[in-house]
C-alpha cells in the first residue's frame, strides 16, 4: 500500500485500539495499491494530519489485507473516507477530493475535538 507520509496503517488487529479507542477523531482512509485516486489522494492526507495533529488522527486501512474491517462497515468503494468518535462512525465520504474541500468535510468534526 502506498502510505501517505505522516499517516499510520491500522489492521484488522489494530483497529479497536488505533481507531475505536483513541481519545480523539479518527479519520480512516480505506484504501488499496491497486486504487489510482487512493494515491491521488495521500499526499491530501499527510497535510490534513500535519495540520490537525492533535486534533485528528488519519490513518490508512488496506482493505485487501483487512477484510474484516472493510466489511464490517460496508465499505465498497476506494478510497472511502471514515471519520469515528468515541468508538462510533459519525462521517461517511467517498472518493478522492481536494485538501480544501475535505477540511471544509471535517470542520465541524475538527471544531467539537478542539472544545472537548
Amino acid at each position: 500500500m502506498a502510505q501517505a507520509r505522516g499517516v499510520d496503517a491500522v489492521t484488522d488487529a489494530t483497529f479497536e485500539d488505533d481507531v475505536l479507542k483513541s481519545g480523539e477523531p479518527v479519520l480512516v482512509e480505506f484504501t488499496a495499491d491497486w486504487c489510482g485516486p487512493c494515491r491521488q489522494l495521500a499526499p491530501v492526507l499527510s497535510a490534513v494530519a500535519k495540520e490537525q495533529a492533535g486534533r485528528l488522527k488519519v490513518v490508512q486501512l488496506d482493505v485487501d489485507v483487512n477484510p474484516g474491517t472493510t466489511l464490517r462497515y460496508g465499505v465498497l468503494s476506494m478510497p472511502t473516507l471514515m471519520v469515528f468518535r468515541d468508538g462510533e462512525p459519525v462521517r461517511q465520504m467517498v472518493g478522492a477530493r481536494p485538501k480544501r474541500k475535505l477540511l471544509a468535510e471535517l470542520a465541524d468534526v475538527v471544531a467539537l475535538a478542539a472544545t472537548n
